[in-house]
């Protein structure tokens, strides 16, 4: 039986200088030695921000189409530099872009879903024994007329974990300037501490709370479709964070980020939900309302509370 394959991402700044690439390169190459790996990358540094800054220097309103043509220049940098790296460690590989790879998205630039991954290209790659560099955050439209297409915020990471469900990937680790997940933010507590594993819905939790780690997308695709994450310090070998998806459904891939799964819906016809509007905002308005429900034996659940 073959090997699964690994998926793994590699953000700007762990490929933003010709040493960082090399040292990325040196760990994708000893990964390759246990099982095929698909690499994904974004653009290298702050290159993004100076691609922007170029194109407002031209227009103050650039369109959207052209600046996909843009921006999605950056990751290709990146994925030819890392490829050549890795040939030059004696490790075969190959770049190619989003559409080159498969990912087929919406016809929405600047914010586009992912609709589809083809693998069949990418599977051939990987049977020859290569490395395939994946550029991250972009796709190609569907249609007939083969619009490049950027997937907005996230983009590489989702990229990675779409990537990892459609290839059914032993794992997908996402290599970061961080050593994992850590309870807060260690600019603010210094003592954060790293958790060793929490599940997708805690990790969906946080990210709504502001965690930037890993974007939103990527987990519930994870989620979606069993893809076990990891996220990792790209300077060391520390395990970092697991990231624990339910067993994998029998979810086709078609429509792959317009999938909104409900697992379950429970009825309770003891419930009810009440509004009062025009409550004169002043103390002692809410003690007269549930002292009033208390005294009819009833229990309130949840309390929702604005003020217009």
């Amino acid at each position: 039986m073959a090997t699964a394959p690994i998926v793994q991402k590699f953000g700007g700044t762990s490929v933003g200088s010709v040493e960082r690439l090399q040292a990325v390169a040196q760990r994708v190459a000893n990964t390759a030695k246990d099982a095929p790996v698909v690499v994904v990358v974004s653009a290298m540094g702050k290159s993004t921000d100076a691609l922007v800054a170029l194109a407002n220097e031209i227009s103050s309103n650039p369109s959207r189409r052209e600046m996909d043509m843009l921006l999605s220049t950056g990751e290709q940098v990146s994925i030819a530099l890392l490829s050549m790296a890795l040939q030059e460690l004696g490790q075969p590989a190959i770049s190619m872009t989003g559409a080159q790879v498969g990912i087929v998205t919406e016809a929405e630039h600047s914010r586009a879903r992912i609709l589809q991954i083809s693998t069949d290209r990418l599977q051939r790659q990987l049977d020859a024994g290569k490395v395939v560099v994946v550029a991250g955050f972009q796709g190609m439209a569907s249609g007939d007329e083969f619009e490049i297409t950027t997937l907005g915020r996230g983009g590489s990471d989702t990229s990675a974990v779409a990537l990892a469900a459609a290839l059914h990937a032993d794992r997908c680790e996402i290599y970061t300037d961080v050593p994992g997940i850590l309870t807060t933010d260690p600019r603010i507590v210094p003592h954060a501490q790293l958790m060793d594993e929490v599940s997708c819905d805690e990790m969906l939790e946080l990210a709504s709370l502001g965690a930037t780690v890993l974007h939103p997308r990527a987990v519930e695709i994870a989620r979606n479709y069993g893809v076990p994450l990891v996220v990792r310090s790209s300077w060391t070998n520390d395990p970092g964070t697991r990231i624990t998806a339910p067993a994998p459904l029998d979810r086709a891939l078609a429509g792959l980020e317009l999938v909104h799964p409900v697992d379950a819906v429970e009825l309770n016809p003891t419930e009810a939900k009440i509004s009062f509007v025009r409550v004169p905002d002043r103390p002692g308005i809410a003690a007269k309302l549930f002292s009033e429900l208390g005294r009819r034996n009833l229990d309130v659940d949840l309390i929702v509370q604005s003020i217009h």
